[in-house]
């Protein structure tokens, strides 16, 4: 089940306010499918969001490498 809004676009000052603050939580560290249900966006809506924003985005996958420890 979807938990954003659909055939709404983002225009003007809504779109400058959503992706202000999408481009200041995923710097802070969420990931794309995290800033995109803090906003209620889509992920593809919320990516295109960051690019235009000119974020610099992280390598997929996350840390890959194992710890010492295990």
């Amino acid at each position: 089940m979807r938990d954003y809004t659909t055939g709404i676009v983002l225009t003007g000052d809504a779109r400058d306010t959503a992706r202000a603050e999408a481009a200041r939580l995923y710097e802070q560290g969420m990931t794309v499918d995290a800033v995109a249900a803090a906003i209620g966006r889509s992920h593809g809506g919320t990516h295109a969001l960051l690019r235009e924003a000119g974020v610099q985005m992280r390598p997929r996958g996350g840390n890959t490498r194992k710890t010492a420890a295990q």
